[in-house]
């Protein structure tokens, strides 16, 4: 995503400070400590949305919260402000903005949403955005109408981008609820299947990180790290950000496309991907290869990724939790018959397609998104 700079803000169109284009309501606030709130049916908004449901509220108007301590400040890709509506409470850690009558509360949004407001940040472990420093925010203000028109036509733009976001995240589910209607739970195998050590249906190697690592980066072979998976949810691995020269072959573990590799250790510990490139993996990963007949690799694949949080749960204590080639070649999974493993790849293979399809359709919207609305604050719109 992106932010809007004070700086390329359009001087076409008059600056106002906030304090003028807007009513601060901060005084109607009251937080109420998390013992002390009686659940309800209304809202409990803080810095960066809702973060309960309370029995009471204090507001009920179209109102935009603007972040005042724990925002997402100077971050491009989250927001500091947001529109409610209704009845709701607010606590002290957003200031409440109600629009003046010559200012549209979707266009003051989009305004403020994406905003680098650090200039005027005060705090240096914990920022935060005083009243007195938001006052003097500039704020550029067309015509209402103009105003109208800009918050339109984001406001479309940014539709499109959250739809294609809620079909990935439909379909991800589907494919998880798939995968546990046909198999069930692996961890506490509720169907009953026959439980198999790792090691007697597949080879388990692990990875190699040739040392020192800078005096054979440079190359052109394709050097996996952790770091060329945890972008996305895709389960193939189609390309890296470092390659290796020749020499560090010998001393990594060098894998064909279609290789299974495991993320054995660290952070990212318990995930599972696909090669589509050749390489040489990071000793961070192990490398399920030879798998069995009665073994099929996509559902082998689903099976590990459903039970990160389990595997590191197991994964013994220590400075960098580790599951090593003996803990993973005793580790136990059911396995169902071939025939319906072979199925539920089917299914994976076409909701996986429809994921990619609709993850380059959000890149695309979030692209166009992102260009309306810079153009919208250069005045460019």
């Amino acid at each position: 995503m992106i932010m809007i700079y004070p700086s390329e803000i359009t001087k076409k169109w008059p600056h106002r400070p906030l304090s003028e284009v807007v009513d601060f309501l901060d005084s109607k606030r009251k937080p109420i400590t998390q013992k002390d709130r009686v659940p309800g049916p209304y809202p409990y908004y803080g810095a960066n949305g809702q973060q309960d449901s309370v029995a009471d509220y204090i507001f009920d108007e179209p109102l935009v919260l603007l972040a005042e301590d724990g925002g997402h400040f100077g971050d491009a890709d989250k927001t500091i402000a947001y529109q409610v509506e209704g009845k709701c409470w607010v606590n002290n850690h957003a200031h409440v903005l109600r629009p003046k009558k010559d200012v549209d509360i979707r266009y003051i949004c989009r305004h403020l949403e994406r905003y680098d407001v650090t200039p005027f940040i005060t705090g240096s472990t914990r920022g935060k955005l005083t009243k007195t420093a938001a006052n003097n925010i500039p704020i550029a203000l067309p015509p209402l109408e103009e105003q109208r028109r800009i918050a339109a036509i984001l406001d479309k733009a940014d539709g499109v981008r959250r739809k294609r976001k809620e079909a990935i995240r439909l379909t991800e589910e589907l494919l998880r609820s798939t995968f546990l209607e046909m198999f069930g739970d692996p961890v506490t195998n509720p169907k009953g299947w026959e439980k198999i050590k790792l090691g007697n249906l597949c080879t388990i190697v692990r990875g190699g990180s040739p040392r020192p690592i800078n005096d054979y980066l440079g190359g052109s072979i394709p050097w996996i790290k952790i770091g060329d998976a945890t972008e996305g949810d895709d389960i193939y691995i189609h390309k890296t950000a470092e390659a290796i020269k020749p020499d560090g072959v010998k001393k990594s573990r060098y894998l064909e496309p279609g290789s299974l590799i495991f993320a054995n250790c660290g952070v990212s510990l318990g995930f599972a991907r696909i090669l589509k490139i050749a390489g040489c993996i990071h000793d961070g990963w192990l490398a399920f290869s030879d798998l069995d007949k009665s073994i099929n690799q996509i559902f082998l694949l689903k099976l590990l990724n459903s039970i990160t949080e389990h595997f590191r749960a197991i994964a013994p204590a220590g400075t960098q939790p580790n599951l090593n080639t003996t803990i993973m070649k005793n580790f136990e999974i059911p396995v169902p018959p071939i025939d319906l493993q072979e199925k539920f790849a089917v299914v994976s293979h076409y909701l996986t397609d429809s994921i990619q399809k609709n993850s380059e359709m959000f890149k695309e919207s979030e692209n166009l998104f992102n260009s309306l609305l810079q153009r919208a604050f250069r005045g460019e719109l």
